[in-house]
């Protein structure tokens, strides 16, 4: 058999197509493949001496080599023990004595199975390092997002502020941000990303930082939505867009000074438990035209009241009945938080999308930001 083989398969052994191992029995045969794990596919006899192929066939499975394809070779009517080769995992079968031509054949076969395996390997291997850049780029957007609660410790007496994103996927397109213009004045803004995935992740990390640059440097929400809109409209690709809502709160007055950038509108919960919605944008979404002007409006925040703002992933979360979460659910909770903080206030929220969802795939970035006027 040896010299059969060296002889048919001369010229792919001397192009280095194939390199051919001969074993004189199954305990020899079993030593070279556990020396040499790069053998692919393993001629064998179930007829050996010191160990059968069935045997061997057996051992190689242990060894856990997915691209591993076993050709058994047995004498013509031994269908019972070729059968069970097949059922414990063998590729194919050759009968005594062999057809080269189909021996050919076969070995061609498992080489177009092995090179698919080699390829899933390889693409599984891609994905799982992707999964973990997913996995470090989520924690890097999480880390560019405010999480220390208070913000302010020195207007804690006066400010009750909370906030969270949770994307739909590894890395998500909302983004949410606050920061002091002034001694009396702090910049909050809520956004949300066209789009899911790396790409809305990016455009999400440059339009929170621009708006905050811009938001510092004009310490007003038109002027810094105007500038900001200037900047990614100039820059955008794919037509990113982004919706945006940008407010500066007096924290001496309770005067809320706000740009709405085609974002859905923030609610406001009054100290009497009454809701109100904002009215509806007129501004444009940001990044589509570079020669916009957006307008302000303002908002008298009294002790006790609430503003909540958030993406539109709140209000139309799904449930299997396709079903969305709505706006006249979201006013019925927020209705029995008006004795509430910040926090809860957002827990509660996320707890009723959750329980309202009924296990449901989330299908978009959901993200709130809270802030309270605390009683003088």
């Amino acid at each position: 058999m040896e010299l059969l083989l060296k002889q048919y398969f001369r010229r792919q052994i001397r192009n280095g197509e194939y390199e051919f191992l001969f074993a004189r029995n199954g305990m020899e045969a079993l030593e070279i493949m556990v020396a040499t794990p790069d053998i692919e596919i393993v001629l064998l006899d179930i007829n050996m001496p010191e160990m059968d192929g069935l045997t061997l066939l057996a051992k190689l499975n242990e060894m856990h080599r997915p691209a591993l394809r076993v050709i058994m070779v047995s004498a013509y009517g031994d269908m019972a023990n070729i059968r069970q080769a097949m059922n414990n995992g063998a590729f194919d079968f050759a009968i005594k004595p062999i057809d080269m031509d189909d021996l050919s054949a076969t070995i061609k076969k498992a080489i177009e199975q092995i090179c698919y395996v080699h390829e899933s390997q390889k693409e599984h291997s891609q994905l799982v390092s992707l999964k973990k850049d997913l996995m470090t780029a989520r924690d890097i957007q999480q880390y560019i997002l405010p999480r220390v609660f208070p913000p302010f410790p020195e207007d804690s007496d006066k400010l009750d502020i909370y906030a969270s994103m949770e994307a739909a996927k590894d890395i998500g397109g909302d983004f949410y941000d606050f920061f002091r213009i002034d001694d009396d004045h702090i910049a909050f803004v809520i956004g949300d990303v066209c789009g899911k995935g790396i790409t809305a992740a990016l455009f999400m990390a440059v339009s929170r930082t621009i708006i905050r640059s811009k938001g510092l440097q004009y310490g007003r929400a038109g002027a810094c939505m105007t500038a900001s809109n200037r900047l990614l409209a100039a820059y955008s690709v794919d037509c990113m867009f982004v919706t945006v809502f940008c407010a500066i709160y007096n924290t001496k007055t309770g005067l809320v000074t706000y740009c709405n950038a085609g974002h859905n509108p923030p609610h406001l919960l009054r100290s009497d438990g009454s809701v109100e919605v904002l009215p509806k944008s007129k501004n444009v979404l940001v990044g589509i035209f570079d020669d916009m002007e957006y307008e302000e409006n303002t908002l008298q925040l009294a002790s006790g009241d609430t503003l909540v703002m958030f993406t539109d992933g709140v209000t139309e979360a799904w449930n299997p009945q396709k079903m969305e979460f709505g706006t006249e659910r979201l006013n019925a909770i927020l209705g029995g938080l008006v004795d509430k903080g910040s926090r809860q206030i957002v827990d509660t929220i996320k707890t009723a999308i959750t329980d309202f969802a009924e296990g449901a795939e989330q299908s978009d970035d959901i993200t709130m930001l809270v802030i309270k006027k605390l009683k003088n």
